[in-house]
C-alpha cells in the first residue's frame, strides 16, 4: 500500500538546517505568508522559526511561540509507530516529500525521533543547538554536562526558546529509550 496524499504533501524534500550539522522537519512549499479569504476579508498565516512576533500583544505570554513543540512532535511519532504496528511493511510513503524515497512509517518516526535527538546532542564544534553559542554550558566544566529542557525550540537553528524547565520535553528520555532498543 502506498500512501501520497495528506499533509507531508505540502513539505519540500530540503530539511531545514541547524548548526550545520542538524536538520529538523521539513521546509514548507505554501506561500509565506499564506493568504486567504473568508467573507471577503484577506487573513495571512506567517512562518515563525522562532519566537512569535506577536508574543507581546498578549501581554508576553502568547500560547504559539514557535514551530518545534516537543509534545506535538512526540504525539506525531507515536501514532506514526502505532501505525507502522498496524500495517508493518505494507504502507510507505514518501519520505521526505517529493524525494522520491519511500520509507514505511516507521522509519519515519525513527528519523523524526532522531532529528529531536540530535537538538541535545553535541555537533561537529563541541556544542549543542539547544544553546546560544556563547553560552558556560559548552565550555564550563561544570555546566557542559547539563540540559535543559526548554518550552519549545527554533525551528531553523534548535535554538532552546521560553522557560527552561519544561516537563514536556522530558519526552526526549522516551526517544531515546526507543532509538536504543533498535
Amino acid at each position: 500500500m502506498v500512501l501520497d496524499n495528506g499533509i507531508l504533501q505540502y513539505f519540500s524534500p530540503t530539511p531545514l538546517l541547524l548548526s550545520n550539522t542538524l536538520s529538523l522537519a521539513f521546509t514548507p512549499i505554501l506561500p509565506i505568508p499564506y493568504a486567504f479569504k473568508i467573507c471577503d476579508k484577506e487573513h495571512q498565516i506567517s512562518y515563525e522559526p522562532g519566537e512569535d512576533a506577536y508574543r507581546f500583544v498578549a501581554g508576553g505570554n502568547s500560547n504559539w511561540c514557535g514551530p518545534v513543540w516537543f509534545p506535538i512532535n512526540y504525539l506525531i511519532i507515536e501514532a506514526l509507530q502505532k501505525y507502522h504496528h498496524y500495517y508493518g511493511e505494507t504502507l510507505t510513503v514518501e519520505f521526505p516529500s517529493r524525494s522520491g524515497n519511500r520509507l514505511k512509517l516507521g522509519q519515519v518516526a525513527d528519523e523524526l525521533s532522531k532529528r529531536l535527538i540530535s537538538l541535545f546532542e553535541r555537533g561537529e564544534s563541541e556544542k549543542r543547538a539547544i544553546f546560544p553559542s556563547e553560552s558556560p554550558f559548552h565550555c564550563d566544566e561544570h555546566w557542559k554536562d547539563l540540559l535543559l529542557f526548554h518550552e519549545y525550540f527554533h525551528g531553523e537553528n534548535g535554538l532552546g526558546l521560553g522557560a527552561n524547565h519544561q516537563g514536556w520535553t522530558s519526552l526526549i528520555a522516551k526517544l531515546l529509550q526507543g532509538i536504543t532498543k533498535q
